[in-house]
């Protein structure tokens, strides 16, 4: 029968890893999952239809510091768990939130002159602009780090560029594109500052996508875009300033796979505690508790692992090979789950309203974002075999 109100039934955060921060972090990152609940849950659904990003909700997220995680003086585990929080309810803002803090506001705090910090910063991190990470391209995408075709030509005391991006989140509201792209001159790949009212810069959305509905992809040009001296980012004049960037990314997608992992629990567990077949509730029957069992192993399993590569950061000894492995494995799990818990839905499970439908389609896009699982898993193999089967 289906518990009473009383009944107090695990948290989907199997191993209370919040009982691992301080007090003060708990109290924080509960007001954060009560924002989340109750403000922006509820209103997904029709954004996920239609494939818009509720720009009504960013003001929310910013009053809960989610455009400033590393400026709140937090722990690695608060932020990582902040990061579950967002996934357990939507990957698209999920994504937005961390590709916003670790890759935009990231870059230009790390590499940027106190001049480009003071224009952009504070505006990002109040969600009052968006930023663009711009490395993928139309015809590069797991060979990027070789195959970079935008270029960046000096003129004057200035740059002019040329090129396309793809796959860009963002894209098509972001205030500023950080824009990586081959110096003409001595061949290195550098980022660049681009505003967005640039002249000869143009975006489109890129639509019709199975998952991360929300999240606006666009497909971006660079036309003869002229941008002066301070175009630059000082600190990332070669292509080796994105790697340890990247490495940090990746292993943030391996907590998007534990949030998505609780979310997915959460919504198959209450789905079969209040759907009745049979004159029973779906709970009941052996082959939907042996569903709800397979996920929460595998929540289990990647939750596990990814504590394991926050040890590795904390220690400052995590290294691609790790982040590739706890990438490809979470994402890998959380894939699994999701065709799990939608098989145990039946036809409601595909349907965007009842919120495993929009789950299963935004795994399969970080399943392959950050690397496909399949260059991760090359990624492993090399290190394990010292072969590499990229070339």
């Amino acid at each position: 029968m289906t518990p009473s109100p009383e009944t107090s039934l695990p948290d989907v955060d199997l191993f209370d890893l919040r009982s691992l921060l301080s007090p003060e972090e708990q109290e924080r990152l509960a007001g954060i999952e009560a924002h989340l609940e109750g403000h922006v849950r509820p209103h997904l659904a029709e954004p996920w239809n239609t494939e818009t990003l509720p720009m009504e909700l960013l003001p929310g997220l910013a009053d809960q510091g989610l455009g400033e995680l590393d400026f709140l003086g937090a722990s690695r585990l608060f932020q990582n768990l902040v990061h579950v929080a967002i996934a357990r309810v939507d990957l698209s803002l999920s994504a937005l939130v961390g590709i916003h803090n670790e890759l935009n506001v990231g870059s230009i705090e790390r590499f940027g002159t106190q001049e480009q910090k003071d224009r952009w910063v504070p505006a990002l991190r109040r969600f009052e602009a968006l930023g663009a990470f711009c490395l993928t391209e139309p015809d590069h995408g797991s060979d990027i780090a070789g195959g970079v075709e935008t270029t960046a030509t000096p003129d004057g005391d200035g740059w002019v560029l040329r090129g396309a991006k793809r796959w860009i989140g963002a894209g098509t509201v972001a205030a500023v594109a950080l824009v990586w792209a081959k110096d003409t001159s001595d061949g290195e790949v550098k980022c660049f500052l681009v505003p967005t009212d640039a002249p000869g810069f143009s975006a489109t959305k890129i639509t019709g996508k199975l998952g991360l509905r929300i999240m606006q992809n666009a497909d971006m040009v660079f036309d003869d875009v002229r941008l002066g001296p301070d175009g630059l980012l000082p600190g990332a004049g070669s292509f080796d300033a994105t790697r340890e960037m990247l490495r940090d990314s990746r292993a943030w997608v391996g907590w998007q796979g534990v949030g998505a992992q609780q979310g997915i629990l959460r919504v198959l567990r209450d789905y079969s505690l209040s759907r009745t077949q049979f004159g029973k509730p779906l709970a009941k029957f052996q082959l939907v508790q042996a569903a709800i069992a397979q996920v929460a192993g595998n929540l289990a399993a990647s939750t596990g692992l990814m504590m394991q590569i926050q040890r590795l950061q904390e220690d400052g000894t995590l290294d691609m090979v790790h982040a590739a492995a706890a990438k490809a494995t979470s994402t890998r799990l959380a894939r699994e789950s999701a065709a799990v818990a939608r098989d145990a839905m039946g036809g409601n499970g595909i349907v965007a309203s009842y919120e495993m439908a929009r789950f299963m389609g935004d795994v399969e896009a970080i399943y392959t974002y950050e690397g496909t699982h399949s260059i991760n898993a090359l990624i492993v193999g090399r290190a394990l075999t010292g072969i590499s089967a990229f070339v």
